[in-house]
């Protein structure tokens, strides 16, 4: 790593809190080393790059905020890069932490809003990393439920002599200052149910959109009214009641805005917003919606390729949930395993789990309470993953047959899930030698892909297309790269 020309003056701040960790100097580069690989980073320091530190150089980049959390885990404070006598910086790997408290929580998920609505377009090029999944879903599994999250109205200074009380600025590190939408607000902003009303009629909105047109579609008006909106709101004051409320709807709208960046092949970005989210919902206290946000970041690793991390938090979903979910949910969580093991070529693992799936849903009944995000896991959903599941499996009579259930039971305001399911539809086609259908049902699935803003689903017909080039010369492939050339 380049560093800057070194400072004249050494840093006693560091050496002190060096001494008082007990660290080496070879200690401290290697959990500086650690931690970056936690958020995808090969930094290599050593014991040699520790010396330079002492000697007064700054590391680059994100090397400051890394120093400061190694610092902050091992002595239990928080920590800045200031602290410790360095550079601020702002951390690029920045929304994998996991929260202490929900306060923190705040600052760093409003961080992540606040950077995304910006033209900060690196933040759109974060890698994913799968090391960044461990600590996340672990502190999660064994984390303690927060005792407090309501928030006090700030403070009045009484009058002197007759001069007005004044009241002091917003709470929090960033402060309502620091915030664009709060200006019309004011500190101290009292959140009714209303405003949590809305924050709920905002997600339906923005899940429709995504639904039928792509996650790129109104992405950022979403991150701009997190920013604008629901960050004032966890700024303000709540009792213990309206806080949970509002802390489940802000996990909501995070996910939904990590949904639409995964939508969009912005998976480091994605990867953080499920991060926050999950750590809003502890802060809900709402185990099940936590459960739900491993399904979906469960699902990122499996569209990724990584089919053990996959498994993994699936199973921490379903350990954390526990025996107490209705039957739809159980269904999910189990659906969500057999995907994974799927992606890993685990043919009896992979039918176990669907089974249990299909148990789960079976045993769900008409008069049952499900959440409102479960509601679209019914039998048109459990059919589309048995589909893909058998698809990667290279059972493709299976995965026919499953697909074509979907698409017969699947409502058409889920279009991009329709289109994914055509793909699967025609991926088995092909497999089972049938070209023309195959070819038949892609180009529709690429004239659907041509109309929405999903990187997903013009991977998905790419990846049909990967698969046809052994058949490059066949009249009906040729015919398909006409129609689908017409597209464009």
């Amino acid at each position: 790593m380049t560093e800057r020309p070194a400072q004249r003056t050494p840093n006693r701040q560091l050496a002190a809190l060096i001494a008082e960790a007990g660290f080496s100097n070879a200690g401290l580069a290697r959990r500086v080393d650690q931690l970056g690989l936690e958020h995808g980073l090969d930094l290599r320091y050593d014991k040699t790059s520790v010396t330079r530190w002492l000697r007064g150089q700054q590391p680059r980049g994100t090397t400051p905020a890394l120093i400061a959390e190694v610092f902050t885990r091992r002595l239990g404070r928080r920590l800045t890069a200031q602290d410790l006598g360095l550079d601020a910086c702002a951390p690029v790997y920045a929304g994998l932490e996991f929260a202490a408290t929900p306060e923190e929580a705040v600052d760093i998920v409003s961080g992540l809003w606040r950077k995304d609505s910006g033209s900060h377009a690196e933040l759109r090029k974060i890698a994913f990393t799968s090391a960044g999944l461990v600590v996340p879903s672990r502190d999660w599994l064994i984390g303690r439920p927060d005792e407090k999250v309501a928030r006090a109205e700030p403070p009045v200074r009484v009058p002197a002599q007759g001069r007005p009380a004044v009241r002091p600025p917003g709470p929090g590190p960033i402060g309502a200052r620091r915030v664009r939408g709060a200006a019309e607000r004011g500190p101290g902003q009292r959140v009714t149910g209303g405003d949590i009303a809305a924050l709920r009629s905002v997600g339906e909105l923005f899940r429709t959109l995504d639904d039928a047109y792509g996650g790129g579609h109104a992405r950022q008006a979403l991150v701009r009214y997190l920013e604008h909106e629901c960050e004032p709101m966890l700024r303000g004051t709540y009792g213990e009641q309206t806080g949970r409320r509002l802390f489940a709807a802000a996990a909501d709208l995070t996910r939904l805005a990590g949904w639409t960046s995964y939508d969009i092949a912005a998976h480091g970005l994605a990867q953080r917003y499920f991060v926050q989210a999950l750590r809003l919902a502890q802060a809900a206290g709402d185990r099940a919606y936590g459960a739900y946000i491993l399904v979906t970041m469960s699902r990122q690793a499996v569209y990724l390729g990584h089919g053990r991390e996959a498994v993994q938090l699936a199973r921490v979903a379903q350990q954390g949930a526990g025996g107490s979910v209705p039957p739809v949910v159980q269904a999910m969580l189990h659906a969500a395993e057999a995907r994974g093991h799927g992606v890993l070529g685990e043919v009896r693992a992979c039918t176990t789990a669907l089974v249990r799936a299909e148990r789960a849903l079976a045993g769900a009944r008409p008069g049952d309470e499900v959440p409102y995000w479960a509601r679209c896991f019914d039998e048109a959903q459990l059919a589309d993953e048995f589909g893909h599941c058998h698809r990667d499996l290279q059972q493709f009579r299976a995965a026919a047959q499953h697909a074509e259930r979907s698409l017969h039971l699947r409502a058409p305001a889920y279009a991009r899930s329709r289109l994914f399911c055509r793909v699967v539809l025609a991926t088995a086609r092909l497999g089972l030698g049938e070209l023309d259908q195959a070819c038949q049902l892609a180009v529709e699935a690429a004239g659907q892909a041509a109309e929405m803003r999903s990187v997903r689903a013009v991977e998905y017909v790419r990846d049909f297309e990967r698969r046809l080039e052994p058949y490059r010369d066949a009249g009906p492939v040729r015919t398909y790269r006409d129609k689908v050339a017409a597209l464009g």
